[in-house]
């Protein structure tokens, strides 16, 4: 469990079904995010238990409910995942809570353990029409890198992602280009 001045940071449990599912139920909030918006109470439980609470933590992946610390109740998560090299870091927030810093507070704790954890660097992507997550990035101090076009699955759009990145050991020019060299239309834009 991590800790902030307003947050508990930690593993979900069966306990947090209601709150996931709010959370990923809302259309808004999954509007860019890699599945579609969970519609019943059944489909958060097998999300939940699949990608949660049945998921092997190691130093080398995370997986956290963020919650409010005056009640323990998940309003938003963060997922981290060292996955052939590109260190994909991830995160969503009820939309109540947005414009609150709550979710740049959360994953600056996160990016903290990580790099206590020697993690040498973290990358993250957003739909170029999702201007708040680029934000966050920005805030979280990860340098854009670059853009790529995918067509992305399950939802068969094609998407242009900003690829960032944050090194977290101090090496200064490292950019991970597994998405630049795997989709064909990829360039760095001036943001």
């Amino acid at each position: 469990m991590l800790e902030t001045d307003r947050l508990i940071i930690r593993k979900f449990t069966s306990k947090d079904l209601e709150a996931l599912f709010s959370i990923l139920s809302d259309e808004e909030v999954n509007k860019y995010l890699p599945w579609f918006t969970i519609k019943t109470l059944e489909e958060a439980e097998v999300f939940l238990y699949e990608r949660y609470i049945n998921f092997d933590f190691d130093i080398n992946s995370y997986k956290y409910a963020v919650c409010r610390k005056e009640n323990n109740i998940p309003i938003g998560y963060i997922n981290f995942y060292n996955n052939e090299d590109d260190n994909d870091f991830g995160y969503a927030i009820k939309k109540e809570y947005w414009n609150m810093g709550i979710i740049t507070e959360a994953c600056n704790r996160v990016i903290l353990e990580l790099k206590n954890n020697n993690i040498k660097y973290i990358t993250a992507t957003h739909d170029i029409n999702n201007i708040a997550s680029g934000k966050i990035m920005n805030k979280i101090g990860m340098n854009y890198c670059y853009t790529y076009e995918e067509l992305w699955q399950p939802k068969n759009i094609k998407v242009f992602f900003r690829m960032y990145q944050l090194n977290l050991d101090g090496v200064k020019n490292r950019v991970y280009k597994g998405y630049m060299n795997k989709y064909q239309n990829s360039f760095i834009e001036i943001i």
